[in-house]
């Protein structure tokens, strides 16, 4: 029987800790405390760190925490301490790496096995309970494990050394600085195009994970360029995605990556970090591209999120993940479909037999490979097609099938649903809320809009310090404060800035920055992904590590180089502009070894060494015209572009270009655009305006 809940996990505000508290593991939380005992008693720590999401760690607890056999081993031999991934990214990217230095593979379960001061000696993912999948059992990887650090001490702290040495190795390779160029972001544009899926979207083989920064970069670069063939990458990437099993086709919104390379079978989490992304992908694409496919995609996010915590929407706020199953051997159960359910749930045989066609419940490619019977849904046939197929018109078979999409969400509805956590990681919601803001504008959704300012309002009451920023999770600074965090809600305020033009926002975004600045700027420029100088209980903390892979999220240092670009250019301010810069010099020489992982950090070189932007809309609050032309300013996607709205009269020189502010006359209202040093002649029509913001190149 399990004993009771460890108090250290039982209060955690982590719902996948406090489910550690119900095994039998002695599980401490990543603490002084825990490392002070592996000192004192001189055993090795046994390291879980997860996340509630995750179906494979559902798996092994199962297997082998909630085992009363495996948990005595640990107990006997091991400082055993568990971690939430989502509440400690910053304990995860090292381990992370650490493991993967030894196995040539990361992933979450993972497990690793440390010395008293926290170095990596061994490790791996899941192990399963017996001998299998050409992996050992995890029993025998306890009990040797533990023979070694008993018996061979000095190979196990050979191993740590040779595993720290391969980190400082790898860390040094991605900050290698150099001169930022234009010319990096063309090759690594080549890169990606060598690498796109000309059958089905996407980067590279299976597994394929979504890459919304690689999309965006590629739009800009057709928008740049008129280069046809970037607008196809995106076009079918965006495409492929939705249409496949990757997009939730009844709830809406996008699961975390697929097993194949056609986009059908997914791991089923749904993460704040790719929808975010995703949405406004899918937003400025659904502007530049116009197809009715890539705005319902859009569409679909945002009803995924008022669909699950439309209660959390109205308070301020967006769910952190949805998790995979119900249960550790529910793989998929609630998102996948039998034809029977789909014809129980639909009723009549028609249009259950156009449910069928159109979402490829008939399809072996789209079954689940634990059982076939089972099937992801998918738009495996045009409308058209379904229609010929049942003989039917093919507006009669469109309403149809919107009839038949309601009633399978409905019928889904009814089953047990996968835990949302709820719980509000700064980072997270920011992402959110910039898609959110991206909806707004590109999609005319105001609600979106609505819903964005509400979480970056409550961010900001609850989450900021003026000194330490903004807290990891909101309301709660115990588990501190990270570099993603003030990078990812400084993009969002200025985004939020554009879309409302309401001063207080930018003079957040300008308060977040500085203290990101303060605390997390290294000597050469670029930003660690802790607070410079914090304590940590192991040492592989307090080694610097400065993020500029997406990972799979933007990284902190690609976004904070943008943040500054864009906030320099904002207030026409040459610091923050010269910072942002500083940040691409300390990689500028790593990235033509990885630039495909590093799209975010491209798009903020292509900010630095292209021409920016500028639309001033000179109009009074209130101004019909002017709000028309503001709104088009807005809704007209252009990149590298930055929205300011002054009032007539008001306009101080120096807030603006000074190329804009020699053009200023007292009429009003009216738009003024400049790209780089150059600029058009003013407009007062919001075509003329849309006109010049798709052709004028300066």
């Amino acid at each position: 029987m399990p004993q009771d809940p460890t108090p250290n996990l039982a209060g955690s505000r982590s719902p996948f800790l406090r489910h550690g508290a119900t095994q039998p593991v002695n599980w401490l939380p990543w603490s002084d405390a825990a490392f002070e005992r592996a000192g004192r008693e001189n055993r090795p720590i046994l390291l879980d760190i997860g996340a509630v999401w995750c179906h494979w760690c559902h798996v092994m607890d199962r297997e082998s925490y909630e085992s009363a056999e495996t948990a005595r081993l640990i107990n006997e031999l091991f400082v055993p301490v568990k971690v939430d991934r989502d509440e400690r990214p910053d304990v995860d990217a090292r381990y992370q790496r650490a493991v993967q230095s030894i196995s040539g593979q990361g992933g979450w379960p993972l497990t690793a096995f440390l010395t008293p001061d926290g170095e990596v000696f061994y490790g791996g993912t899941y192990f399963p309970p017996e001998d299998g999948y050409g992996r050992p059992s995890f029993r025998r990887v306890l009990t040797e494990v533990a023979r070694i650090w008993d018996q061979q001490r000095e190979q196990a702290l050979e191993m740590a050394r040779q595993v720290r040495e391969r980190l400082s190795v790898y860390e040094q390779a991605e900050g290698q600085p150099g001169q930022p160029s234009p010319h990096l972001v063309t090759e690594a544009v080549e890169e990606f195009a060598h690498l796109f899926d000309f059958r089905h979207g996407g980067f590279g083989r299976a597994p394929k994970f979504p890459n919304a920064g690689a999309t965006l970069l590629l739009l800009d670069r057709h928008l740049d360029t008129g280069e046809e063939w970037s607008l196809r990458i995106v076009r079918d990437t965006l495409r492929g995605m939705a249409r496949g099993g990757i997009q939730d086709h009844l709830g809406g919104g996008f699961h975390r990556y697929t097993t194949d390379a056609r986009w059908l079978i997914p791991h089923f989490e749904k993460m704040a970090y790719d929808n975010g992304v995703l949405l406004e992908a899918y937003a400025r694409a659904a502007a530049v591209i116009g197809d009715p496919l890539i705005r319902a995609a859009a569409a679909g996010i945002l009803d995924y999120y008022r669909d699950v915590a439309p209660e959390l929407l109205a308070q301020g706020g967006f769910p952190a993940s949805q998790d995979a199953d119900v249960a550790p051997d529910d793989d998929g159960g609630y998102w996948t479909w039998t034809a029977d359910e789909v014809r129980e749930a639909l009723g009549d045989e028609r249009t259950a037999r156009a449910a069928i066609l159109r979402y490829g419940v008939d399809d072996r490619a789209s079954a689940m490979h634990h059982d076939p019977a089972r099937h992801v849904l998918y738009l495996a046939r045009e409308v058209g097609d379904v229609a010929r197929e049942i003989n039917a018109g093919e507006a009669e078979t469109h309403e149809l099938l919107e009839n038949a999409c309601r009633r399978l969400k409905a019928a889904r509805d009814r089953r047990p649903r996968p835990f949302v956590d709820e719980t509000l990681y700064t980072g997270w919601v920011s992402l959110v809320a910039s898609g959110h803001i991206a909806a707004a504008r590109y999609l005319g959704r105001a609600d979106a809009g609505q819903a964005a300012q509400r979480a970056l309002q409550r961010l900001w009451d609850e989450a900021f310090d003026i000194e330490d920023g903004l807290a990891h999770r909101v309301g709660d600074g115990s588990v501190g404060a990270y570099l993603e965090d003030q990078a990812l809600a400084a993009q969002a305020l200025l985004d939020l800035f554009e879309l409302t033009q309401d001063h207080d926002w930018l003079e957040r975004a300008q308060r977040v920055a500085d203290v990101m600045i303060a605390r997390f700027r290294d000597d050469e420029g670029g930003f660690q992904d802790r607070p410079r100088g914090e304590a940590a209980p192991a040492r592989p903390l307090t080694d610097p590590h400065r993020p500029v892979t997406d990972s799979p999220y933007p990284s902190g240092n690609g976004v904070a180089a943008l943040v500054l670009l864009r906030l320099g250019a904002h207030l026409v301010d040459s610091r923050y502009l010269e910072a942002g810069v500083r940040v691409l010099a300390v990689f500028a020489g790593s990235i033509p070894q990885m630039a495909t992982s590093c799209a975010t950090y491209l798009r903020a070189l292509d900010w630095a060494t292209s021409p920016v932007t500028s639309v001033v809309v000179v109009a009074s609050r209130g101004d019909e015209r002017g709000d028309t032309l503001v709104r088009t300013a807005l809704a007209t996607y252009r990149p590298r572009t930055i929205v300011r709205r002054f009032e007539p009269g008001r306009v101080e020189e120096e807030e603006v270009l000074p190329e804009i502010a020699a053009m200023l006359t007292g009429e009003a209202p009216r738009a003024y655009v400049c790209a780089g040093h150059a600029c058009a002649a003013p407009v007062d029509r919001p075509e003329a305006l849309a006109d010049l913001l798709r052709t004028f190149r300066g």
